[in-house]
């Protein structure tokens, strides 16, 4: 029998002894149901006292006395003293875990600011965030972040749905000279976490990179142009035994001074914040590309060229052909023979011009996909060495889409081929003249 029935069964016992006393008490007096119903309201009225006592206790928060007796209102006050002791213990533990956890995030050498998922509201922000924001406690608490942190690119980025999951090189609203990196993290449905970085070491060993690149490739142009050409001047039919090893030299000098023009075309993008912005052609752009392709791939493949967009692109006519360029040579060059390479452009979601090349080639495995976009990061060395690629075209094009505010989206299986697409906001869509012709492309 547990506690619980005993506490019972012992109040039963305790009723029924009152009821029997009372039962004598009124043959006594010759007051049988009378004595019987005075007792039995009296014993209501105690355990109905009782309970009131208990309710007040709970409702007050006070703690409650543990119960002494053993009857039913005894057991639910022992359960309720119980309970209540160890929820206090509970509410204890959970106060240590949260002043330990605040005190850690206080320490942090990060900016950390818990903000409302739907205002942007500031909850709650560490030192650092003063050290580097210039916020300052408590006047800051509960107003908007994009209010205090005056600079257009974080609001633009905070307020933008389809942000980037980093917003890189942002000077403090502090000191410029301090630069800063910002992240956004939802951790439930109505908080965020905003992580402000100091990187400014980080951003001048990547100038240093930048600079070592441009200067090494730089230097390198002369030396390199002397050495093709000799090789040029050299008759192989003078020394026929060379032909073999002559023509590997003048395709690898050929491939060396690629690889140096790729290099000072990335140094170049890297260390501008702009590109000049002109109305691109794109009739004439894809009608170029078709016939790149068509010469690249010697007939070894179908290519197809679609125009559906029936626009034009706000931009920059120059370094948008290269990078379009870029991902035509790739499709060429990793698709075996008899494939596909299909261009097209067109209009996706919310009018926004899309450029996409598929090819039915090889295919690139899941976990390459996030790092394609690396300078010189490659699938398959092996693979890379036969197609005569430099490994830079895919970065050459992230940057300049970059510098467009667009971005570069690669859907691909092995054994299925890719698909390369560049997404452009709605805002770089031009109206195409009417007089224009259409130059062969569909």
């Amino acid at each position: 029998m547990s506690k619980a029935e005993r506490a019972w069964r012992r109040s039963v016992e305790i009723a029924a002894f009152g009821y029997f006393m009372a039962l004598l008490v009124g043959i006594a007096i010759g007051q049988v149901w009378p004595t019987i119903a005075i007792t039995g309201a009296a014993l209501l009225a105690a355990y109905l006292w009782r309970l009131r006592t208990l309710l007040l206790l709970l409702v007050s928060r006070r703690l409650i006395p543990k119960g002494e007796g053993r009857g039913v209102v005894d057991r639910l006050q022992k359960v309720l003293h119980r309970r209540q002791n160890e929820s206090r213990r509970r509410k204890q533990r959970l106060i240590r875990m949260l002043r330990t956890f605040r005190e850690a995030a206080a320490a942090l050498p990060d900016a950390t600011l818990m903000v409302t998922r739907e205002d942007r509201r500031i909850l709650w922000f560490n030192a650092a965030a003063t050290r580097l924001l210039g916020l300052d406690y408590p006047r800051d608490m509960g107003r908007r972040v994009t209010g205090l942190i005056d600079i257009p690119r974080v609001s633009a980025w905070i307020d933008s749905p389809n942000r980037e999951e980093t917003l890189q090189d942002v000077p403090s609203p502090v000191d410029a000279s301090v630069r800063l990196s910002f992240r956004l993290i939802p951790y439930s449905d109505d908080q965020a976490l905003l992580v402000v970085r100091d990187i400014t070491k980080l951003m001048h060993l990547e100038q240093v990179r930048r600079d070592f690149v441009a200067n090494v490739s730089h230097e390198l142009r002369t030396p390199l142009t002397v050495v093709h050409g000799y090789l040029d001047v050299i008759e192989p039919e003078e020394q026929p035994e060379w032909t073999a090893m002559l023509e590997e030299m003048r395709r690898q000098s050929r491939r060396m001074t690629q690889i140096v023009e790729d290099l000072l075309t990335l140094s170049q993008l890297e260390a501008r914040d702009s590109l000049p912005e002109e109305p691109v052609d794109m009739v004439r752009m894809l009608a170029m590309l078709e016939r790149e392709a068509v010469a690249l791939s010697h007939g070894r493949h179908a290519v197809s060229v679609e125009d559906r967009a029936g626009c034009d692109l706000l931009g920059s006519d120059k370094e948008l052909h290269s990078a379009f360029s870029n991902l035509v040579s790739n499709a060429v060059r990793y698709t075996p023979e008899g494939g596909r390479i299909d261009i097209r452009f067109e209009l996706g979601a919310d009018a926004e011009p899309r450029l996409s090349v598929i090819d039915s080639g090889l295919g690139i495995p899941a976990q390459h996909l996030p790092r394609l976009t690396e300078r010189f990061y490659r699938v398959s060395n092996s693979r890379s060495r036969s197609s005569g690629g430099t490994g830079l075209g895919l970065s050459i094009a992230k940057h300049v889409l970059n510098l467009h505010q667009a971005c570069l989206e690669v859907v691909s299986r092995p054994g299925e081929g890719s698909c390369f697409t560049c997404r452009f906001a709605a805002s770089r869509a031009l109206a195409r003249e009417a007089a224009e012709s259409d130059s062969g492309v569909r």
